[in-house]
């Protein structure tokens, strides 16, 4: 036998398949077992190795020769690879991949926490929280009047909020309130896992905690669900925390939520659901008010009281869990009805709309809606209610007679087919009920069906009122359908005979016709009522200070909130005179000078005396008593229409007018307003007298801000005036609450700046200083006073006067076409204005004069301001004498100044020949008023004449035979 070469050379050979030979380089010598090699017979040859699978692959290449040991082994066992690398593989690429992964979504929340938190804004602003309150208006009296809001709120302080009502919003909204930091997670996490089992669709359940929604209202003032929004909602809550105490948080809290029925606050909400002070709710009554935020729409007591009851007992429950009630208490609380009682948001007050607009429209201009509606301004004004409620009714009761005299019926508002003297009640009741209410039908009247025509018998429901939606601060009324509490009992009653008879000259009355009536209190009659078309305006305010007492606007501000006080222009007509006469006397002229009352024509224009009459030579005293166009006309050319617009501009009784003559008879345009602060100049001695509505204005700490200053309380003696009057203060004083006035801050920005009070020292006497500018001496406007003295003693305005046994003094106007009449009239402290017309200027008819329709409104307004007042008479200041003399038309009495002669007239100059058409606007002047306010209204006060576009000419009429334009009576 041979033995195997050491060298290894057998298993060298390259046709050996290395799977079938053994390893290359084993040596017998090298076995580690001590035996040998297998020996081969030498006489055989060598046999192939059977081919047998190995029990496993191997794991590394085989070793080449001489890498056996030494020992005479055949060489070690093939290496193999650890099952566990696979799992270490995998696990460190997992962890690279989730490495990577954490990175970068670190990243990336880092990125969205930066912009959230950049994008965060500042809580140090709750540091000063002043949330939006109301504005209230006060009468004269400090009666409440109106309430002006966005939101109506009642600002309750944390010391003032009772603890039932804190616990109440605590146990129903976040009951670690007191405990957390701004968010609560283990909520949070309840929230989520709730939502992931809710599905999809449905709202996501809140989590949010009382600090976190003080965020969301005060700061970030959205609802918008999404991840962002509860992101800053959290991170804002969580600073709040760190600037704010819990009490402070809560007080913001519990002033600035919403609970329904337009109620902001916890104090507003207990006014509104029950009519009571917060501090006097019971324990029912404050749960009920933490029930209300989670969804005020769906706990309304009066739409679904079930649900409302159900919540409230639920935060009840929560109350004696959290320990701030027992639960003896929950249980009798739980046990109470929920019953509200009906609350009536105040103002504007019954009567006070039109005033109370005014206001609201003043402020408005003078600081803007933030502060107007949101700032807690105490307005309190120079409002009579009683008088201002009589003066509605007076005219009222004017515009309906006048329309009953002038207008026939107009027939039914609605009409209900098969009504008749049989008819059940439980037939026409609800179809009656369904009818809407007219715009402009009044509270105390009835809509009634026609049941029995022959007979005039109706039916209405008693207990129906007319709804009155929007009370002011929206100053918008709007005027819906009859609607009252229960169904009322059916009435029927008998319609008056003269108002039968009324509508029988016209149209009629039907079985089934819808009509409006007013239940009478004398037997079982009621009246036939229609809303009339023409409107009119009344205006009284105090002579001396310019305090306006009572201001109404039309026939009803539900109907139309325009304003025909303040807002209307129109032509005084003849009301105008007196201050053409004023001039006069201001340049000199006298009393009793003459002048020609005889036709006159200038080019076109053909004025004439409303009698269609001449008197010849006529005093002015009697030419203003009986409103002489032609004297007056005479007297303003002899003046110069120039120095006659000055007089007005001055008076603020116009912005600016024409220098042509038929502007003296009243031809331009001005307000009811304007007019009687004109008139109020009179009764005051010739200062200018700016009508005002308000006394003063404080802001939400008390502190006055703005208060007239034309008449003020100084000490000492002041010092005279250039015009006898007081110095001014020195420095600008804020202007007068009027229209068009600047504001005292940039309109809509700000808070109003405050006014700084000067008080009066123990040993100082006050005096009054009057600031006002004098437009006119006392002794001219004295002279015009007494002239108009004799207009209602004697002259157009006697139906003014009768009754009245004061001195007054008053005057008639009446425009072109009886389309416009007046009466203004003062005593020596009450100037009230009265004006009747349509909105659209159109006749009222032949011989509806001022004195016939507006003197008899001005009577009965003027004896209801006089109630109470002491008797005053005009003073005649110093410089003047009385003197009683015969005008040639009767005997009267005038004052005259010094140098003056009563009786005497002194021969003037007759400019009126060397006018010219150009000087009495008759070539752009058409006769119609309706066409003269694109006529003499373009005009500048310039004087110039030019034609403005569209404007007609005026056609020649025959001599004598045309009023002319302005003032007829």
């Amino acid at each position: 036998m041979t033995s195997t070469s050491p060298s290894g050379d057998q298993g060298s050979s390259s046709n050996q398949d290395d799977t079938a030979s053994p390893p290359t380089g084993s040596s017998t010598l090298g076995s580690s077992a001590g035996g040998r090699s297998p020996m081969v017979p030498p006489d055989e040859p060598p046999q192939e190795p059977p081919r047998e699978p190995p029990e496993e692959p191997p794991k590394e290449p085989p070793q080449g020769p001489g890498e056996g040991s030494s020992g005479g082994h055949a060489g070690p066992p093939a290496l193999r690879r650890p099952r566990f690398r696979y799992w270490r593989s995998l696990l460190g690429a997992t962890a690279a991949v989730m490495l990577v992964g954490a990175t970068g979504g670190a990243v990336v929340l880092w990125s969205q926490y930066e912009g959230i938190v950049a994008d965060l804004p500042t809580v140090e602003g709750l540091r000063s929280y002043q949330p939006p309150v109301m504005s209230r208006l006060y009468a004269g009296d400090d009666q409440l009047v109106a309430e002006l809001a966005n939101e109506r709120r009642i600002f309750v302080p944390y010391s003032a909020i009772p603890d039932k009502v804190k616990n109440a919003f605590v146990a129903a909204e976040d009951q670690k309130f007191w405990t957390h930091k701004g968010v609560d997670p283990a909520a949070i996490i309840r929230a989520g896992l709730t939502d992931l089992t809710r599905g999809k669709g449905r709202r996501p359940i809140g989590a949010s905690t009382i600090t976190q929604q003080v965020a969301r209202i005060m700061l970030l003032g959205t609802n918008a669900v999404s991840f962002r929004r509860k992101a800053k909602e959290a991170f804002l809550a969580m600073r709040i925390e760190q600037v704010l105490p819990k009490e402070k948080i809560l007080e913001i809290y519990l002033n600035e939520i919403y609970l329904g029925n337009g109620a902001y606050g916890i104090g507003a909400a207990a006014q509104t659901y029950f009519n009571k002070p917060l501090d006097q709710l019971d324990d029912a009554e404050a749960a009920f008010l933490g029930a209300l935020p989670k969804s005020p729409t769906n706990y309304n007591p009066e739409r679904f009281p079930d649900a409302a009851r159900g919540r409230r007992n639920w935060v009840l429950e929560r109350m004696a869990d959290i320990g701030s009630l027992s639960q003896e208490a929950a249980r009798t609380a739980e046990a109470e009805p929920l019953s509200t009682r009906s609350f009536t948001r105040p103002g504007p007050a019954p009567g006070a709309e039109w005033f109370a607009e005014e206001v609201r429209r003043e402020l408005l201009e003078r600081y803007g809606q933030a502060a107007t509606m949101q700032g807690g301004l105490d307005v309190h004004t120079s409002l009579d209610l009683p008088l201002q409620r009589s003066a509605q009714a007076i005219l009222r009761q004017g515009l309906m007679a006048y329309d009953r005299a002038n207008r026939g019926w107009q027939g039914p508002v609605h009409h209900l087919p098969g009504m008749g003297p049989d008819t059940d009640p439980a037939q026409w009741q609800p179809a009656l009920r369904s009818v809407p209410a007219p715009l402009g039908m009044l509270e105390q009247w009835r809509l009634a069906v026609v049941l029995d025509a022959a007979k005039g018998r109706v039916g209405w429901v008693e207990s129906s009122v007319v709804w009155r939606g929007g009370q002011n601060g929206d100053a918008g009324g709007q005027t819906g359908g009859q609607m009252g509490g229960p169904m009322g009992a059916a009435q029927t009653g008998l319609v008056q005979a003269r108002d039968l008879s009324w509508a029988q000259r016209a149209h009629g009355l039907h079985n089934g016709d819808v009509v409006m009536i007013e239940p009478q209190a004398e037997g079982n009659r009621v009246g036939l009522m229609q809303v009339p078309l023409v409107e009119g305006a009344v205006v009284t305010l105090n002579a001396r200070t310019g305090r306006v007492l009572a201001l109404v606007g039309g026939w009803s501000f539900q109907a139309s909130q325009f304003d025909r006080a303040t807002q209307a222009l129109r032509q005084p007509g003849s009301s105008f005179k007196p201050f053409v006469y004023l001039d006069a006397m201001e340049q000199g002229v006298s009393p009793s000078q003459k002048f020609e009352d005889s036709p006159v024509s200038y080019g076109t224009w053909h004025p004439n005396n409303y009698e269609k009459d001449f008197w010849g030579p006529t005093t002015l005293h009697d030419a203003l008593r009986e409103s002489r166009n032609l004297v007056t006309i005479r007297l303003a050319a002899h003046l110069g229409m120039k120095t006659v617009a000055d007089m007005a501009v001055k008076l603020g009784l116009v912005d600016s007018m024409p220098l042509v003559l038929p502007a003296a008879l009243g031809a331009v345009e001005t307000t009811v307003l304007k007019e009687a602060g004109a008139y109020a100049a009179l009764a005051a001695g010739g200062r200018r007298i700016t009508p005002t509505l308000v006394d003063d204005i404080q802001d939400r700490d008390g502190r006055v801000v703005w208060r007239s200053s034309a008449l003020s309380l100084v000490a000492g003696a002041p010092d005279a005036g250039p015009n006898g009057g007081a110095a001014p203060s020195g420095g600008a004083q804020p202007a007068a609450l009027q229209p068009g006035t600047a504001p005292a801050v940039p309109p809509g920005g700000g808070a109003p700046a405050s006014v700084a009070a000067v008080p009066l020292g123990p040993d100082d006497l006050p005096q009054l200083r009057d600031d006002r500018p004098r437009i006119a001496s006392e002794e001219s406007t004295f002279q015009i006073t007494t002239m108009l003295q004799d207009v209602i003693k004697r002259g157009t305005g006697i139906k003014a006067g009768e009754g009245i046994d004061v001195p007054i003094a008053g005057k008639t106007g009446t425009s072109q076409n009886f389309n416009d009449a007046w009466f203004a009239g003062y005593t020596p402290d009450i100037v009230t204005v009265v004006w009747f017309g349509f909105d659209t200027p159109h006749t009222l008819g032949k011989n509806e004069t001022g004195g016939a329709i507006a003197g008899p409104i001005w009577n009965k307004v003027m004896k209801t301001a006089l109630v109470g007042h002491p008797r005053l008479d005009f003073v005649a200041p110093q410089g003047v004498v009385l003197v009683q003399y015969d005008t040639g038309r009767g005997v009267t009495t005038d004052a005259f100044k010094d140098g003056q002669i009563a009786g005497v007239s002194v021969a003037l100059a007759n400019v009126s020949q060397e006018l010219t058409a150009a000087d009495t606007g008759a070539e752009n002047m058409p006769d119609s008023e309706s066409d003269m306010a694109a006529g003499a209204g373009s005009q500048d006060s310039g004087g110039g004449h030019d034609i403005p576009p569209g404007a007609n000419s005026a056609s020649p009429a025959p001599s004598g035979g045309d009023i002319g334009m302005g003032g007829l009576y």
